[in-house]
Order: structure tokens, then C-alpha cells, then sequence
């Protein structure tokens, strides 16, 4: 009985617990609750603030009857200038409210320009990297930013690796809002050696100060794809095309001759690399998709290099990935231009003139400057049907004057390059070798459409020094004599379809 009576006490005991709890959890909850719309409203301010002040005029104008006159207070009213200044005081900051009237302060928004606009980056041999981009050029004229390396192998046992990187501006001081980079990371050791692959880790900082960086993943290693064998020669060819930017209103045609010739002048052992900032059209595209499908070219899409304003559609951005890209390719790579021709006079050959300049790491080339109007005035010929080269016969003869010059260079002594030459290279530099080889310039031929025959010289001329617009120009044959054999190597290596797009 004792238990039947003690068992209310108990019950009553329980609900008087239950609705303490209740009475105690209920405000705490609904604190919680509205801790978490402040918060909410908070990180939406702006947004609120446009919705409610919308909402406010809409419903003003639609369903609002007139405000009554405020009722009488010994308050001052509120405005919308008070609810603004209290606004203010709310959302801005204490360290952005000047103590002083005569204190100034500077409110920075957004980027002008990015530190580090990545493009590749490579193993250069064993020990060595390198990370080819963009850096807004400001920073590095004005300011003294700088580069650490760090290697993170995927073996957590393995030890990171980190070296102090060395940056090179190879393009001549001719960037605009952003200026090439390129960023040598050279390790005691290599630091894949395990071949358990890992992280190549660049660290770039804004200034002096190292408090101030960007930690960058330039390279990831998988396991055991690392190749020490890919670093010492044979190469897969000989002879490495790089090729500037390509851009503006090419023409397919012009594309097609000077593809032709070049496969036949470096040979079987080369291959062609082009980069397409916006010039390779469906008509270009269709010039030399046969030698992309016989396996003598790659055409690189560039055009996102547009976003960053460089030097020429960022040329020397465009050779120095190509440099390091394929680096270790070939013997020999040769920068030029697709309106410039490599020519061997006096019966020299490609292979003869490369070996008498081996022990250089580059050299340079003299160009023959062409014209891209004058043609001969003989009757017997269709022009209408002949190549660029086979009918623009006639060469700029001034000596002694400073003309621009390209060149070849053996990549794997180079860290970084421009477009005329290399001023980063371990090795001489030959520049005497007009006399073996040389290049033919038909500047601004490539962009015509139209026939290229615009002035018409009298027979005449083949013996005699012609002055047009006040520049002498003599009769030069040499690349016209070879333009059978270049057709007819283009019929054998890729048939005939595209003399079919240009009958």
C-alpha cells in the first residue's frame, strides 16, 4: 500500500521535472534561434536592405494609406539620414573609422593585374624545373617579388625537398600589363629519385616580405613515371619547328607553301609545333590537317592567352613554353616566322652547316628581305597558278644596314629564350653565317587574299637594279627554282587533296 501511495508523489515529481525542463529549454532554443537570423541577416545585409527598401516603396505606392502626423515626443525623429549614419556606423569597421578628421585612408577594390599567370611548367633534366607564365609587370619592374621551390613526394616517409628558384624576364622589357616569367627550380638532388612520384610546389611572393605569397601546385609526378632516359640523346627528331603566335587573317594558301617547302627542307626527322591565338581559320585548319594526320604537326589553341594583355599576343610567352615543352625533342630548334623561308645557298646542306655549328648553342640567321608586290611583267607566266615564292622575285639589295634575324638553338642548354635570339643559354652564340645559311622575308604576304602580283616590272629588270618607293631591289631566283621539286614532294608525302581546295 505504501507503494501504491508513494507512486503519486513520484509522478507528480517526474511532471514537475518535465515542465522545469521545458520552461528551461524553450528560451534557450528561441536565443539560439534568433542568435542565427541576426547572423543570417547580418552576411545578407545588402541584400535585405534592397529587398526591404523595394518592398517598403512598393507597398507605399499600392496599398499604403496616408502616414498620420507623427504624434508629439520630446524624441528627435527618425529620419532617413539617421537610420543611414547608424547604418553606417554598424557596418563599418573600427579600424576604418578615422579618429582624427585630417587622417585619410585608402580602400583598395578588387586586381588589376594577377601575380602568376601559369601557362606549364616541365622537368628539365633530373634535377631541374621549369614554370612558364605571366606576372603583372608593375609588380616585378617596381617591386622585388621572388620564388621558392618545394618538392612533396607521395612517400610520406620521403623527405620534402625545397631550393631558392631563380626567375628570368626574357622578353626584352617589351610587356604591357603583364610581363613573361619563367622560373628555374634546381634541387641538390632529384627529388623523385624514389620514382614514387609527388608535388612540385612554387611559393610566389608579392615583395620582400615573406608573409605575403601565393602557393601554387605548378607539377604533379604520377609514380613511376619518371624517365631518366628521356633527358640524354637520340631525341625523337632532328629538328623542332617552334612557332610564334598566330593570329589576324591568315592566308590558307600562303600556310599551304610555306608548310610544304618546310617539310621538305628539315626533312622526315622534324616536326612542327603552331600555336593559334585566333589566326588558324577553318581554311588554315584545313591546310594542314593532312600533315597533323601524317604526324609532322600540332597545333596548340592559344586563344585564352587573349585574356592577358602581353607583348604581340604573348610571343615570348608562347617560345619559352615551346622551348621548355620540347625541350628535349630534338637536336635543334629553330624559331621563325610562317612568311620567313630557311634557305642553304651554295649547295650547303641542313646536315653539313648543323655539324660545322655544333659546338654553339645557338645561332643566328640573316634574312633577305623580300618584296610582296613587284612581279615580273612576262606574259608566258600564269600567275594566277604559281606559288608566293615561285613569282615575288625581287630582293631589298641595301648592305650595310641592321636587319632583324632568327635562329636555331640546341633547347637543352637554353633556360630561356626570345624571339630573335636567347640571352639565357649555357654555350656561344654564332651570328657570321650568311655564307651557309640564310632566310627569305616576304614581309606581309601572309594576310593577302588577293593576288599577290600588285606592280609589274618590265623583263629588264632581271639585269638591272630597280627603285621602287625609293628602295633598290634586284632580280633573286633562288627560291623559284625550287618550286617544282616542293609540289611535287607535297603530291608524294600527302596527295593531292589540297591542290583540289585551291584549283
Amino acid at each position: 500500500m505504501r507503494k501504491d501511495g508513494a507512486s503519486p508523489a513520484v509522478s507528480g515529481n517526474n511532471v514537475g521535472n518535465k515542465v522545469f525542463l521545458c520552461f528551461e529549454t524553450k528560451p534557450f532554443v528561441a536565443a539560439l534561434l534568433a542568435l542565427l537570423l541576426v547572423m543570417v541577416i547580418w552576411n545578407f545585409q545588402p541584400f535585405y536592405d534592397n529587398t526591404l527598401s523595394s518592398t517598403t516603396r512598393c507597398s507605399a505606392s499600392l496599398s499604403s494609406p496616408p502616414p498620420s502626423p507623427p504624434a508629439a515626443s520630446s524624441s528627435l525623429p527618425i529620419t532617413a539620414t539617421s537610420l543611414a549614419e547608424k547604418k553606417k556606423n554598424l557596418l563599418t569597421p573600427n579600424y576604418l573609422k578615422p579618429t582624427d578628421p585630417n587622417k585619410r585612408l585608402f580602400h583598395a577594390y578588387g586586381n588589376a593585374a594577377a601575380l602568376f599567370v601559369q601557362m606549364g611548367a616541365y622537368r628539365g633534366g633530373p634535377r631541374t624545373f621549369a614554370i612558364v607564365g605571366l606576372a603583372s609587370k608593375p609588380v616585378h619592374v617596381y617591386g622585388r617579388p621572388w620564388y621558392k621551390c618545394e618538392w612533396i613526394s607521395n612517400n610520406a616517409s620521403s623527405p620534402s625537398f625545397k631550393a631558392k628558384a631563380y626567375k628570368m624576364l626574357p622578353d626584352w622589357g617589351y610587356g604591357r600589363v603583364y610581363t613573361v616569367v619563367v622560373v628555374n627550380c634546381t634541387f641538390n638532388v632529384n627529388p623523385n629519385a624514389d620514382n614514387a612520384g609527388g608535388k612540385l610546389i612554387i611559393y610566389a611572393y608579392y615583395g620582400e616580405s615573406p608573409r605575403r605569397y601565393e602557393k601554387i601546385t605548378a607539377l604533379e609526378e604520377e609514380p613511376g613515371s619518371y624517365d631518366e632516359s628521356k633527358y640524354r640523346p637520340p631525341y625523337p627528331y632532328e629538328y623542332l619547328y617552334c612557332g610564334s603566335s598566330l593570329y589576324g587573317n591568315l592566308s590558307a594558301a600562303r600556310m599551304r607553301e610555306w608548310m610544304a617547302y618546310h617539310a621538305w627542307f628539315f626533312g622526315p626527322s622534324s616536326h612542327f609545333v603552331f600555336h593559334d591565338a585566333g589566326g588558324v581559320t577553318p581554311e588554315v585548319r584545313a591546310v594542314l590537317e593532312p600533315w597533323v594526320r601524317a604526324g609532322r604537326v600540332t597545333v596548340q589553341d592559344i586563344r585564352a592567352q587573349a585574356e592577358y594583355d602581353g607583348y604581340y599576343y604573348n610571343q615570348f610567352l608562347v617560345v619559352n613554353d615551346c622551348l621548355h615543352r620540347y625541350r628535349y625533342a630534338a637536336n635543334w630548334t629553330f624559331y621563325f616566322d610562317v612568311d620567313e623561308y630557311i634557305y642553304l645557298p651554295d649547295g650547303n646542306t641542313l646536315e653539313s652547316v648543323l655539324k660545322e655549328f655544333s659546338n654553339n648553342t645557338q645561332f643566328t640567321i640573316e634574312q633577305n628581305a623580300m618584296s610582296s608586290v613587284l612581279c615580273l611583267n612576262d606574259s608566258s607566266q600564269d600567275y594566277s597558278r604559281e606559288w608566293g615564292f615561285e613569282k615575288l622575285l625581287f630582293r631589298d639589295s641595301r648592305t650595310k644596314i641592321r636587319r632583324d634575324r632568327k635562329y636555331a638553338i640546341q633547347a637543352k642548354n637554353a633556360y630561356a629564350t626570345g624571339v630573335h635570339m636567347s640571352e639565357n643559354v649555357k654555350g656561344g652564340t654564332l651570328h657570321q653565317t650568311e655564307t651557309k645559311i640564310r632566310y627569305y622575308h616576304y614581309h606581309n604576304s601572309i594576310t593577302v587574299h588577293e593576288e599577290l602580283c600588285r606592280k609589274f616590272l618590265p623583263m629588264s629588270a632581271k639585269n638591272n637594279v630597280t627603285w621602287f618607293n625609293n628602295l633598290p631591289f634586284v632580280y633573286d631566283d633562288n627560291m623559284k627554282k625550287l618550286a617544282p621539286t616542293i609540289k611535287e614532294f607535297e603530291r608524294t608525302v600527302i596527295g593531292s587533296a589540297l591542290v583540289h581546295l585551291f584549283s
